[in-house]
């Protein structure tokens, strides 16, 4: 239990720290900023929902599968999840990068809040397609035990990229809060690549004949 507990945990960990480190970056932009991203933020909670509803699910259905000795049943899992979760996040995701500011007017009245929000869910609405990939993969690979490589997944997108992007942009003449939202997706971006990569690497090693051994 603590062997794949602990980097489930670890990571969890790790990676809400520089989501609160980000927010550091942003509070440094002004009072407006501060306000639209908090108001986001909350936003993004219900965004994410279906995409780690699937992650959770994904992980338990995996698990099951796996005990039973029927890996392709699992292989099988996670394709069906990244597709239906992808068809319900290009609905939300739509109205997210196109109508923000709507969504924005359920917790703020003011005008420049608003706008601050819907300028940074822009970003969050494209890493609300990627997520349906990213967590049902993560939660393929809970379910099948590999929960040390989820999380050296999940700190290389947040200490790799996500930090350094979002400081990158905050250093610019120009910056946004869109700007500033894009190392999220950035992020989940590398991660996809990396667990694409190992979901590779595990398919081939399944498929490699086990020797036999000999007998005495």
């Amino acid at each position: 239990m603590l062997r794949l507990g602990i980097p489930i945990a670890l990571q969890d960990l790790l990676v809400n720290i520089t989501f609160l480190v980000i927010i550091a970056i942003v509070n440094s932009l002004g009072l407006t900023a501060s306000a639209g991203v908090g108001v986001a933020e909350k936003l993004c909670g219900f965004l994410m929902l279906v995409p780690s509803a699937f992650m959770q699910s994904m992980s338990a259905f995996v698990a099951q599968n796996i005990g039973a000795e029927k890996p392709q049943r699992a292989k099988k899992a996670l394709l069906c999840g990244i597709v239906s979760s992808l068809a319900v996040s290009v609905i939300m995701a739509y109205f997210t990068f196109f109508h923000g500011d709507l969504l924005a007017g359920i917790f703020a009245k003011d005008r420049d809040i608003i706008l601050a929000a819907a300028d940074y869910l822009k970003a969050y609405a494209i890493d609300c397609l990627l997520t349906s990939f990213l967590f049902c993969f993560i939660g393929y690979f809970n379910g099948c035990g590999k929960t040390t490589f989820v999380m050296l997944q999940g700190i290389i997108g947040a200490f790799g990229v996500r930090l350094p992007v979002s400081w990158l942009m905050s250093r610019q003449a120009r910056v946004s809060l869109f700007h500033i939202g894009l190392a999220t997706p950035a992020s989940s971006v590398v991660q996809i690549i990396l667990c694409g990569i190992y979901f590779i690497v595990l398919l081939q090693s399944g498929r490699r004949p086990a020797q036999k051994v000999r007998s005495s």
